[in-house]
């Protein structure tokens, strides 16, 4: 049974397949029947009543040939030589009369034999008596017949009479329903080898589309269109050939490939690195999981499975979602626990300070309390109230607020340079990108010098005419100079396995965005890194 609602009242509910197929199926084969009773019918009535008029014509050349009438035409009619033959003629071979005239039109034979000696009653005898023969449908003094003239020659070939067979035309009308009824009863034959036929195939129809009726078919494929299409994670799904067989609007995207377009200029399918791995897969048959693919300056999360029908692999799918995105959002999650680590850190110091307040009131130290209270705006004006001074977007103050907190907690110091100077951005992408590439640097700072005693870490950010420039520097063990390079590269790390990604991911970022980011380093000295991208400001806007 299909899962699918049933069609809404206000709507006329579509024929069900069965019905379809079996009227579809039943009309064309009934037309067809039709004319082919048709054409056979007249085919049948032409055939027969050819057939009828040869008998005739060779029954009257037979006669016309004989001795015996030839003799007989040379005596009166009344010498009973040609009307026993003709008799003889007429029962053996069913006919209605068979005739034998001289050339003055008088009758030597006839099934009646008081009009022997009578002249032949008709005008179609006389292109016989001319010497042609003749076939015509005329009522003498019997029925309505068929009649066939042929001249009769002697032996100087000389015409000297003709011979008249008659057919009744009721028994042409009878052979001819006799040949009609055999075709109606191949037609019902056939009608009844159609009907089971077109049972058969309904039931194989039905099979084959798991008992969904048209309709149902026609909403599921929209409904798998529309999630197909609503999805953010791209999907893609090919064929045991390689052919992109299906496609959703987040993998043209990601692909670069136009809408409607699935294959490049030389009509081959397009080439990508996760097109090629899927087609991998479609050979071999073995699932990957949570494969890492760069493709198009993106790095994305796949995962392919074969497709199987019947045991048998028909082709490949694959889900996959830029891990970029991926990351900014765990960027975004961590930058809010350290907010909320920094504001619970603050809510327990400043709970600390009121509780000195209150001491000081009630031991009325005055004094002692207007010192702590102006030491106390003191430091707040020296943390918050200059990252609030300096930088203007509230996402980047809290961010910052939160790693400075975190360095303080590793034993460490992270200070902002006095020339700081962040506008506040509209572009949520570049906010994205600052805070992941900042926070994988600083990260890395406090990574780095982890079993210091003290250490520092210097933050410069500086906004100029749309471009933003950011100086991360530690005093940390620093980086040998053949390594430069290598940190950027994807699994490249001295802290062990499955790391090595942050850089990675952080200088692809910048370059999507037309950025760059630059490392300098001095073992045991320090390490600075220069990042420039593009910063969306509401003054450089206005």
């Amino acid at each position: 049974m299909s899962d699918l609602q049933p069609f809404p009242l206000t709507r006329k509910r579509p024929m069900k397949l069965n019905t379809l197929v079996t009227l579809m199926v039943c009309a064309i084969i009934g037309s067809v029947l039709l004319v082919v009773f048709a054409l056979y019918s007249v085919q049948i009535t032409r055939a027969t009543r050819d057939d009828v008029k040869d008998t005739a014509l060779g029954i009257a050349r037979t006669l016309a040939d004989s001795p015996e009438v030839k003799r007989g035409l040379m005596q009166p009619p009344q010498a009973d030589i040609i009307q026993p033959i003709a008799q003889s003629v007429t029962q053996r071979n069913d006919l209605l009369f068979t005739v034998v005239t001289d050339m003055r039109g008088i009758r030597y034979s006839h099934p009646n034999e008081a009009l022997l000696g009578l002249h032949f009653i008709g005008d179609d005898l006389t292109p016989a008596l001319e010497g042609k023969e003749n076939v015509s449908v005329n009522r003498g003094v019997l029925a309505e017949a068929l009649r066939v003239f042929t001249p009769i020659y002697d032996a100087q070939h000389e015409q000297i009479g003709v011979v008249v067979v008659g057919i009744s035309l009721n028994k042409v009308e009878e052979q001819i329903t006799r040949g009609r009824q055999n075709a109606l009863w191949t037609i019902l034959f056939s009608i009844l080898m159609s009907s089971i036929g077109i049972w058969g195939l309904v039931r194989v129809l039905k099979r084959i589309l798991f008992g969904l009726e048209p309709y149902e078919i026609s909403a599921l494929f929209e409904q798998r269109q529309a999630m197909l299409q609503s999805l953010r994670e791209g999907v893609v799904a090919v064929d045991i050939h390689g052919r992109v067989t299906m496609i959703n609007h987040a993998a043209r995207q990601i692909l670069l490939l136009p809408s409607g377009q699935t294959t490049d200029n030389t009509g081959e399918p397009p080439h990508s690195p996760l097109l090629a791995s899927l087609r991998e897969v479609s050979k071999t048959g073995v699932a990957r999981q949570d494969q890492e693919i760069s493709c198009n300056g993106r790095l994305l999360l796949c995962n392919m499975v074969p497709v199987k029908s019947q045991n048998q692999v028909i082709g490949a799918i694959s889900t996959f979602r830029d891990k970029t995105e991926i990351s900014q959002l765990m960027q975004r999650i961590d930058g809010m626990v350290n907010y909320v680590d920094a504001l619970r850190s603050h809510t327990h110091e400043f709970m600390n300070k009121l509780h000195v307040i209150l001491g000081l009131l009630h031991m009325k130290r005055y004094d002692k309390l207007e010192e702590y209270i102006i030491q106390t705006a003191q430091n707040y004006q020296t943390d918050i109230g200059a990252i609030q001074g300096k930088i203007k977007s509230p996402v980047i103050a809290g961010f910052l607020l939160g790693k400075i907190n975190r360095a303080k907690e590793a034993g460490f110091t992270l200070t902002l340079a006095d020339e700081c100077q962040l506008p506040d951005c509209t572009n949520e992408e570049q906010v994205a990108v600052l805070i992941t590439v900042l926070g994988n640097l600083i990260e890395n700072a406090l990574d780095a010098m982890t079993g210091q005693r003290e250490g520092e870490i210097s933050l410069l950010l500086h906004y100029q005419n749309g471009w933003l420039s950011c100086e991360v520097s530690d005093d940390g063990p620093g980086i040998d100079p053949v390594r430069l390079e290598d940190i950027f590269n994807k699994g490249y790390s001295t802290k062990g396995e499955n790391r090595g990604v942050g850089l990675f991911l952080a200088r692809q970022q910048i370059h999507n965005l037309g950025g760059d980011i630059t490392v300098e380093s001095e073992p045991g000295v320090f390490t600075q890194f220069f990042v420039q991208i593009p910063w969306d400001s509401e003054r450089n806007i206005a």
